[in-house]
């Protein structure tokens, strides 16, 4: 088997992502992720079912007047009913109707799904299957036919399933796709299977997986290695069940492992994840490979130490390579080198014989040992340090507050409220603010305090709060960690606190992460 020159990239996270569960795009979300996939260098790109919705017929009608590049729009459809012409097929027409230069339409390969979902003479699958393709292409389309459920039918009965594609392909079919729609298939069967059909029709087979077993991406990657040119998947692995292959993990793979060219900036890689999942509301996957934030991330002092004298020691590739960068984490596992190097990421000057890095050190091990983790927590870490360092001005001094809340006895009527009384500089403030609950209220008096002298607090948003139970041996006496995730325009930061108080917790992390914006705007 010989791994093809080039491979196209056919991206469906506009219309396969979407039935994905709790992914969603407006018409806008759909325009603005469709031009930021034609510039980063997609081949094809998959704008939905015309058929389906009035959404996806608004977005063709838009996109016709937006600039893709390169890229190549395509409808997705079924093929004709059973017993009318092609011609004649409403679902047919609205394909043609969305005036895309490519038309993706889907077919049956298995018997069970012919004679037990369809339910139709298997001679008349296949006149389906032709009949849709030669309209398509006599209308001037580029057809790319998806033969669903592939390889399950080829394991089920070869020759049906080689017959389904022969008649797409005889009919003009410019690509033919094996789908592993059900994800059930192995990489092994995907090489066997795709060789095979590679040998009859050269040049023109690609593929399309699902991550039901949690090959999406290897079986994508076997497919190409047995001759594949094109390879359709999603942007973060968006899909139905568990997802489709992700685009975002097979396009380094095939740019960096086999050396098939398919983008032209492969840097911009995390930035277009990123960009899809803030539109999709979804929260980024952390430990996604090559694109996650935990992706090139290193915790245990051998490690870091290692890393620290040659990355290739623990990294497979130079994040930068994708848009991403090192981690150096920071906790009870760590050792001095951990520190040195965060240290130098926050361009904190350290030399290793300095005695504040094993101060440092302690003082980390100390604090997690009580409850606090630091890693999804830099703002925290970074103020720790400074301290540690005599480099740490307070924002203001705590003289003290006081949290109340109120419940009727019918339950009707409930009231929280906060006061704060702070000294800033030469200046005494007191402020009261009530809240939906005794967090939020004294989140809001604080901000009321200080916002007289610092008006930028306004800016800033409480993006997260996550609450998580230290010791739960102590039932509801145990020690509470609160990590706040706060951001202002583009940038944000994740702050911590621990207590056997929750309102002390969550002071703590506030406190934080208004001292650590003042910090990086004095630098400004």
């Amino acid at each position: 088997m010989k791994k093809p020159a080039s491979v196209a990239l056919y991206d469906t996270t506009l219309r396969d992502g979407t039935q994905g569960e709790g992914i969603s795009f407006s018409l806008l979300d759909k325009i603005r992720i469709a031009e930021k996939l034609a510039a980063f260098g997609m081949d094809y790109i998959e704008g939905g079912w015309p058929g389906s919705n009035p959404k996806d017929l608004a977005f063709f009608a838009e996109a016709r007047n937006r600039n893709l590049g390169g890229a190549k729009l395509a409808a997705f459809g079924s093929t004709r009913r059973a017993g009318i012409r092609a011609s004649d097929d409403p679902q047919i027409a609205q394909l043609l109707e969305a005036a895309t230069p490519v038309v993706t339409i889907f077919g049956k390969s298995w018997k069970l799904q012919v004679d037990k979902v369809l339910g139709v003479p298997h001679a008349e699958n296949l006149a389906m299957i032709s009949d849709s393709v030669g309209y398509l292409k006599s209308q001037g389309r580029e057809v790319v036919y998806d033969a669903e459920h592939f390889f399950d039918g080829y394991k089920d009965d070869a020759t049906f399933a080689m017959a389904t594609i022969a008649a797409a392909a005889e009919a003009g079919a410019d690509m033919l796709v094996l789908c592993d729609t059900n994800g059930g298939t192995m990489p092994d069967e995907i090489s066997t299977i795709m060789a095979a059909v590679n040998d009859r029709f050269p040049g023109k087979v690609g593929i399309h997986t699902h991550n039901d077993c949690g090959m999406g991406a290897a079986n994508a990657i076997a497919a190409v290695r047995a001759g594949a040119v094109q390879i359709q998947g999603t942007m973060n692995g968006y899909g139905e069940r568990t997802g489709n292959c992700n685009l975002t993990t097979v396009i380094p793979c095939l740019q960096l492992k086999l050396g098939i060219p398919v983008v032209p900036d492969l840097t911009r890689l995390r930035e277009v994840s990123l960009f899809v999942d803030e539109l999709a509301n979804c929260n980024p996957d952390v430990r996604a490979p090559f694109v996650g934030t935990t992706a090139f991330a290193h915790k245990g002092g051998m490690h870091v130490n290692a890393v620290a004298k040659t990355a290739a020691a623990y990294e497979h590739i130079d994040p930068t390579a994708v848009g991403n960068r090192q981690n150096i984490l920071v906790s009870e596992l760590s050792g001095r080198s951990n520190i040195l190097l965060k240290a130098e990421e926050l361009g904190l000057s350290l030399s290793k014989q300095d005695p504040a890095v094993l101060r440092v050190l302690e003082r980390i091990k100390a604090l997690e040992s009580a409850g606090f983790e630091f890693e999804a927590a830099d703002a925290s870490l970074e103020l720790l340090i400074r301290k540690e360092l005599g480099r740490h001005n307070p924002l203001f001094e705590l003289k003290g507050y006081h949290c109340s809340f109120r419940r009727d006895a019918a339950g009707s009527s409930t009231a929280c409220e906060a006061t704060v009384s702070l000294r800033d500089g030469d200046r005494d403030l007191e402020m009261t603010a009530e809240g939906d609950g005794p967090v939020n209220a004294l989140d809001a008096a604080l901000r009321k305090a200080l916002q007289q002298l610092h008006p930028w607090i306004s800016g800033i948003t409480l993006s997260d709060y996550k609450v998580r139970i230290v010791d739960g041996g102590r039932g509801t006496a145990a020690k509470t960690r609160v990590h706040i995730l706060s951001s202002e325009a583009a940038e944000s930061w994740g702050t911590v606190g621990v207590s056997d108080n929750i309102i002390e917790a969550s002071w703590m992390a506030l406190v934080d992460s208004l001292e650590f914006r003042a910090l990086r705007r004095q630098g400004e």
